[in-house]
């Protein structure tokens, strides 16, 4: 125990200066002579004396010595019978109990203890030291203003600056176990630390939030990792995706490397894996508990078994038409919630548009359901996609400088944020309130949106530091957490944010307030396609009435032309028939005048 001692003095006297001057002689005190001094004097020789003003000071320290507390406990099952009885028999336990009962002792022993024990247990009546005073209550922190304030930072021991890419909290939660897996790697485009000669860092690390100065197990990957999880069945197990394209399954249980450090316990084949950077990797639900799904931009979702990542279980390619006419799509995020399907899956894409894939209806385009490529679509990659965890059809996407949310019947957004100030880099909902989603921001700004709160405006912007953010990541579950904020930036440092109760509690009625909300603005929606769609069938309806009313004047004008036609032929053979008629009769009056 280090033991600390402050000494302090007044301001006006620290630093003055020593100034001496000529002066002229002052007596100070005469002391005349007395004889009666004289008596008493004594000669010595020599004499020496010595004189100091300085005040006399001193410092000393103790230490105590330190007292280890151990917890144990004790568990009885069942003891105190002599050697002759068995505990399993009961007709010896019985024996031995009436034969108990009959001594004298026994019986004056009870007598004693009776009264004991029943002014105990009035006593226990009276105060109940384990009664729970305000159980069921509920405190009310609407009212409160919303903040949050940094716990730690974790920074990346590699000399060479690498971005945070992902986070992952540890199943069981910082009351258990509170670690975060994190993964570092250099995503930017030729970056200049790939043109040097010095050897790239491909080391990512678990981290104990107690002890943020070093990390407390170091996984060696053979590529740079961009994403990392966590097992929830088994806490020890991870999976990461690497920057080359490969699969790597770790087993904490099994260190075969030294202290500290953990190899791949299975890693996949490259010719057999992504060709592109895994930006995200999920564990799926199975009966062992070992199967994964990772996805890249190269534009395929791969299925695996850490048992045997020699090659993927099934490799499906991310196309908008599975006949061949679509085009195939990179994708960049993945949500996979068992709640909402165990085998339906969310893909956010680097050209901003989301799919939807389930296994069930392979008959329909290979499974995969494009949504909205025109207007509703996102203006770059979306980096995160996720589940609300209370409703779990509504999900939301982050993206260029929006945030949008989604419902799985629709495919246009069915509620959309503002555009920020600065492009978004990341996101996800809270795990314990429905209505409140993190997004991170290029100027090093964490936004907290509170949708039971206002929808126009973020509820509370933290700053976190001058560095671009790149990852967060919330711990928690629906019944227990949500105050703890990991924040990762492009430098690799990942900062521990704590937000306050407002943030983190669940408000009374906010879930059916959040799905009224989304029902609501979904049932708009559909309002508005159904209206588009009438509309397009009217305008469709009054095009080919305008077509068929021109075709039917242009039938109108033939019509009119033939019978004018008619008419003339008509008059042309009237007149040539007239024209007969009159030859005939004047060649009939030259005859007659000629007889």
């Amino acid at each position: 125990m280090e033991v600390a001692y402050l000494y302090t003095k007044v301001r006006a006297e620290f630093g003055k200066e020593c100034k001496f001057t000529d002066a002229e002689p002052v007596v100070l005190e005469s002391i005349l002579p007395n004889d009666e001094f004289g008596e008493k004097y004594t000669l010595r020789n020599p004499s020496i004396s010595e004189f100091d003003t300085t005040p006399h000071m001193s410092e000393s320290e103790c230490n105590t010595e330190r007292l280890v507390v151990k917890s144990t406990s004790m568990r009885h099952m069942e003891g105190g019978w002599p050697k002759d009885v068995d505990p399993s028999e009961m007709s010896d336990m019985q024996r031995f109990r009436k034969k108990a009962e009959k001594d004298e002792e026994y019986k004056t022993a009870m007598k004693t203890l009776g009264p004991m024990i029943g002014r105990c247990m009035k006593q226990n009546n009276t105060i109940n030291i384990y009664e729970e005073y305000f159980d069921g209550v509920q405190a009310d922190h609407s009212s409160e203003p919303p903040s949050a304030k940094g716990l730690a930072v974790f920074r990346d021991p590699n000399k060479v600056s690498r971005t945070a890419t992902s986070i992952n909290w540890h199943p069981e939660g910082p009351a258990t176990n509170g670690k975060i897996a994190v993964s570092y790697s250099i995503l930017n485009f030729q970056d200049p630390a790939f043109m040097g000669d010095t050897q790239l860092p491909v080391s990512s690390y678990i981290w104990d939030i107690m002890n943020p100065n070093t990390p407390d197990i170091e996984l060696m990957p053979p590529s740079p990792l961009c994403c990392l999880r966590f097992n929830a069945k088994s806490t020890d197990t991870l999976v990461g995706g690497s920057y080359n394209g490969l699969v790597s399954f770790y087993d904490l249980r099994k260190p075969n490397a030294p202290e500290k450090q953990c190899m791949p316990h299975e890693t996949s084949v490259i010719e057999k894996s992504h060709h592109d950077p895994v930006y995200d990797v999920f564990w799926i639900s199975s009966k062992t508990g070992n199967q994964c799904v990772s996805v890249s931009t190269d534009g395929q979702m791969m299925w695996w078994d850490t048992r045997r990542l020699g090659e993927p279980m099934e490799v499906l390619k991310l196309a908008t038409d599975s006949k061949g006419g679509g085009m195939t799509l990179g994708g960049s995020s993945m949500e996979y919630n068992q709640e909402a399907g165990p085998t339906k899956y969310l893909v956010g894409t680097e050209q901003g548009i989301v799919m939807a894939i389930n296994l069930r209806n392979r008959k329909t385009n290979n499974g995969v359901q494009v949504y909205d490529s025109g207007p509703g679509k996102h203006h770059g990659p979306i980096y995160s996609i996720q589940r609300n965890p209370t409703h779990n059809k509504f999900f939301m996407t982050v993206g260029d400088w929006t945030a949008r949310i989604w419902v799985e019947d629709l495919k246009t957004p069915i509620m959309t944020t503002k555009y920020h100030s600065s492009y978004l880099t990341s996101g996800c909902w809270s795990p314990t309130r429905a209505g409140v989603f993190y997004v991170t921001r290029m100027d090093g700004v964490v936004d907290i949106w509170d949708y039971f709160y206002r929808q126009n405006e973020v509820a509370y912007s933290h700053k976190v530091g001058d560095n671009p953010l790149s990852t967060i990541s919330v711990q928690g579950t629906m019944q227990s957490g949500g105050r703890l904020v990991a924040v990762g930036d492009v430098k690799g440092n990942v900062s521990l944010l704590e937000v306050c109760d407002s943030l983190a509690s669940q408000q009374p009625n906010e879930k059916m307030a959040i799905n009224g909300m989304f029902e609501r603005e979904t049932k708009q929606e559909k309002n508005l396609e159904l209206r588009e769609r009438d509309l397009r069938r009217a305008k469709a309806a009054e095009e080919e009435a305008s077509k068929k009313e021109a075709s039917d004047k242009k039938d109108g004008k033939d019509e009119k032309m033939e019978e004018l036609l008619r008419k003339v032929d008509a008059d042309f053979l009237a007149m040539i028939k007239e024209a007969e008629d009159d030859e005939s009769k004047a060649s009939e009056g030259a005859d007659l005048g000629e007889e």
